[in-house]
């Protein structure tokens, strides 16, 4: 049914508006939190936008996808072969905070509170959607930090069901090898999303982390 009144939709917006304008707003409305009206108005603007500034806009989107890499030591992304961060030879390697998606790691970043490096699960464990460990950068971070100085492994998953179930399950797998495991804790509500919190929240989150 739902199918239906897309393609419904697309034909609408064929008879409606010329078929490249119609096919882009189309393209719009695949990316994640843009409905019909939101797909509508960026259609429009690029519409607008000088052919050259079209051009950059194009040209932009081609070399994140042709240059964005994963960082082969945090997971990370990265148009180098390692990433600035486990390049900098300023950051405490002894702390490692793990997070979900690349982008938790950006909100940790704002904080300017963490000097530690980074390892990114690229998700966390969800049976509901056919998530599981194996799926995840999992191995990788029990093998560095098997084989890497770390001294503590801050959990900063979001505070989700699957978030609380991705941590625990790292954590089993971690305890044994003697590093210290905690959680962020306080600041961040049940149900939260890490890349929506204000920096202050962050900050609070890290500095109430707890052991688990």
């Amino acid at each position: 049914m739902a199918g239906a009144r897309l393609v419904s939709y697309f034909c609408v917006l064929v008879m409606e508006y010329a078929k490249p304008l119609a096919k882009l707003v189309g393209e719009f409305e695949k990316l994640p939190g843009i409905g019909p009206k939101s797909a509508q108005r960026l259609a429009f603007h690029v519409l607008r936008m000088t052919e050259e500034s079209a051009q950059a806009l194009a040209a932009a989107v081609l070399d994140v996808k042709a240059q964005i890499k994963l960082c082969p030591v945090c997971f990370n992304y990265t148009d180098q072969d390692v990433c600035v961060i486990c390049s900098d030879p300023k950051r405490d390697r002894s702390l490692l905070c793990v997070v979900a998606e690349p982008r938790d790691a950006v909100a940790m970043e704002k904080t300017n509170e963490f000097r530690g490096v980074y390892h990114v699960l690229g998700g966390v464990i969800s049976p509901m959607d056919g998530v599981g460990p194996e799926m995840l950068k999992i191995r990788e971070l029990v093998s560095r930090v098997g084989e890497d100085e770390i001294k503590e492994v801050v959990l900063a998953t979001n505070p989700t069901i699957e978030g609380d179930t991705t941590s625990m399950y790292i954590a089993g797998l971690l305890k044994p090898l003697g590093a210290k495991v905690t959680r962020i804790a306080h600041g961040m509500p049940v149900g939260g999303d890490m890349d929506y919190a204000d920096q202050a929240t962050l900050i609070q989150a890290l500095q109430w982390r707890r052991e688990i």
